[in-house]
């Protein structure tokens, strides 16, 4: 090997071998603080655009559900003010039938119209307060609601609307309705019974929509997690392999740093050979 103070060949091989150490050590070091192997496209241009996608899907997924839980919601609040309405028509069934027993006294009858329509007045009270977020489902002031089911906005899921306000398609008795008379009782008997009936099919109807929003919701979120541990597979470092890998590269560039500096004083030796007998 030719001896030369211009140009030191072994220390320029050991300069690059410890630069590229250095560059690996960065990478380690890298992945350990951020706990990613692919951060960004440079890292794995391909991998990370498919990562990229995945998010983007796990986000778009995100609002689908926060639509679902909002549709829960309205369906949850529906379902418990139509109960309550179950419950107060079965209320009025009892006041009616007991105001058709021709051996009332007047003061009885007028006992049992006031309760009749104190009743009428609960179930208009209940039906407008059954709001969740502005949605109202049983006033029919609204049209049915639409949720989003998928990941792009292309289907739907929706809450029908059924309307229990007095006087409507299913509650046929008027907000106006009295008990007064045996006559006035037997006429509202006959729309009792019939709105009774309606009220708990629409009921049905409502809760098999809110079963439905309930399991697509408990499939949504499972679809995210599948889909964020997808990501985690494609991205996310192993860091205990990455642990042992960063001593091993520390390791390597203390004996870098070493064989640099062990180079850089061979042309020392050239001093020797000028050196007097």
């Amino acid at each position: 090997m030719t001896l030369s103070v211009h140009t030191n060949k072994a220390a320029l091989t050991a300069l690059q071998n410890l630069n590229k150490t250095n560059n690996e050590l960065g990478d380690v070091q890298n992945k350990i603080n951020t706990g990613l192997k692919i951060n960004n496209a440079k890292d794995n241009a391909a991998v990370w655009a498919i990562a990229q996608g995945q998010r983007a899907d796990i986000g778009a997924l995100g609002a689908v559900r926060m639509s679902l839980e909002r549709a829960n919601s309205i369906a949850e609040v529906s379902l418990s003010a139509g109960e309550t309405i179950s419950d107060l028509l079965v209320q009025l069934k009892e006041k009616v039938v007991a105001a058709m027993d021709t051996s009332l006294d007047t003061a009885s009858r007028t006992a049992l119209d006031s309760d009749y329509k104190a009743i009428l007045r609960q179930i208009t009270q209940v039906v407008t307060n059954s709001s969740f977020d502005g949605a109202n489902l049983l006033t029919g002031s609204g049209g049915d609601i639409q949720f989003l089911a998928n990941a792009e906005a292309t289907s739907r899921l929706t809450l029908s609307t059924r309307t229990l306000a007095l006087g409507g398609g299913n509650i046929t008795i008027p907000a106006t309705s009295s008990i007064s008379t045996v006559a006035l009782a037997s006429a509202a008997l006959a729309q009792l019974s019939a709105s009774i009936g309606n009220v708990n099919q629409a009921l049905g109807n409502l809760g098999s929509q809110a079963k439905q929003l309930e399991a697509h919701l408990e499939f949504v979120s499972k679809l995210t997690d599948v889909l964020e541990s997808g990501v985690g597979n494609l991205v996310d470092a192993d860091l205990a392999k990455e642990s042992a890998r960063l001593q091993a590269l520390q390791v390597q560039q203390q004996l870098g740093a070493q064989a640099l500096s062990i180079a850089n004083s061979a042309p020392q030796i050239v001093l020797q050979l000028f050196q007097g007998g």
